[in-house]
């Protein structure tokens, strides 16, 4: 039995796209960068920390396997979460504005005595963004729960100029990675 430790309503629909049955847990988990950590390391930790409280919370059901994910937005090594607010989200995307960064998505499986992952790391190159057109984006409210305050599948398509990796990955939930992952784990059979 797979369960998924998420809430976000993204990766529920990037898993049934796939083709998998799956029961959604809710975990609370705090997303907290260490000193000294590297965005890659607090994405996963995050991931295998969802992943973990999963697992507490169903215990050795039937082979229970547990699948956790992060993602987050990586400008030169500073980590885009989601925005507290209007003013949050705009400060963000002028960051991002004509600029290339790094979406960071981290898969982790758990059951009882087994633990795996994958990583998906893609580049989003963002065109130059102007003051009224970041003020109308904010203004739609797209950008709020949403790391570095955009969503890819959303109006925020308009602003990308190249994408180098995983649509999915940058959604929240890479698909490839994912599938690969709850193969080893036999949750998923491919042929």
């Amino acid at each position: 039995m797979l369960y998924l430790a998420s809430q976000s309503p993204r990766r529920r629909q990037l898993l049934e796209q796939i083709g998998v049955a799956f029961t959604v847990l809710d975990v609370d988990v705090p997303e907290r960068r260490g000193a000294g950590e590297s965005p890659e390391h607090y994405v996963s930790r995050v991931a295998r920390d969802k992943a973990r409280a999963g697992l507490a919370l169903v215990g050795d059901r039937a082979g229970a396997v547990v699948l956790g994910a992060d993602t987050e937005v990586v400008l030169d090594d500073r980590v885009f979460g989601k925005p507290a607010d209007a003013d949050d989200a705009r400060a963000m995307l002028a960051a991002l504005s004509g600029r290339t960064h790094r979406v960071v998505s981290v898969v982790w499986c758990v059951r009882e005595g087994a633990e795996a992952s994958e990583v998906s790391i893609s580049e989003v190159r963002f065109a130059a963004l102007d003051e009224p057109t970041l003020a109308a984006y904010v203004a739609t409210g797209e950008p709020f729960g949403r790391a570095g305050a955009y969503a890819i599948q959303g109006r925020a398509a308009a602003f990308i100029e190249h994408l180098s990796g995983s649509y999915s990955g940058v959604m929240g939930l890479p698909l490839y990675e994912t599938a690969r992952l709850l193969g080893r784990f036999r949750v998923l059979h491919h042929g």
